[in-house]
């Protein structure tokens, strides 16, 4: 139902750092006990961003660094399982592809390996450990 009336869009830290950092809070630090200094780094300045609204209340939120690396993707709890971060992913995606960005990585949770396996990604290597939570390295080409 709700995933028919949402909104993505790209930007920059900038221009929305307040709802960015709302979803990123929520989700990373208070959901998810991330401390709050490995949370924000040096690279929200320089990366593209990525917002998704509903009636514009912002739900989910990416980010993708010049390099191809996709992160800090959070959908907020009562907006899960609702096909909206796959929505989320496949926007990122097609922008990565707009942008000649070909080469994708990733640091997916390990609950989240499933999630990304079904866009192509390939888990590599070992699980570590990321502010105490376990991921996997995942890569995709895109064509």
């Amino acid at each position: 139902m709700a995933k028919n009336n949402i909104t993505i869009k790209i930007t920059d830290w900038a221009s929305h750092k307040q709802q960015l950092s709302n979803i990123r809070r929520l989700v990373f630090i208070e959901e998810q006990n991330v401390p709050e200094e490995l949370e924000w780094d040096e690279f929200d300045e320089s990366c593209y961003h990525f917002l998704a609204t509903i009636n514009d209340k912002t739900i989910a939120c990416a980010r993708l660094k010049p390099d191809g690396h996709i992160g800090r993707m959070a959908v907020l709890k009562p907006f899960r399982n609702q096909g909206i971060g796959s929505k989320l992913l496949e926007f990122v995606l097609n922008t990565a592809k707009n942008k000649a960005i070909y080469r994708l990585t990733l640091y997916a949770q390990v609950s989240a390996i499933a999630f990304y396996e079904k866009k192509d990604f390939v888990a590599v290597g070992d699980i570590f450990y990321d502010a105490g939570i376990p991921h996997r390295k995942m890569l995709k080409n895109i064509d």
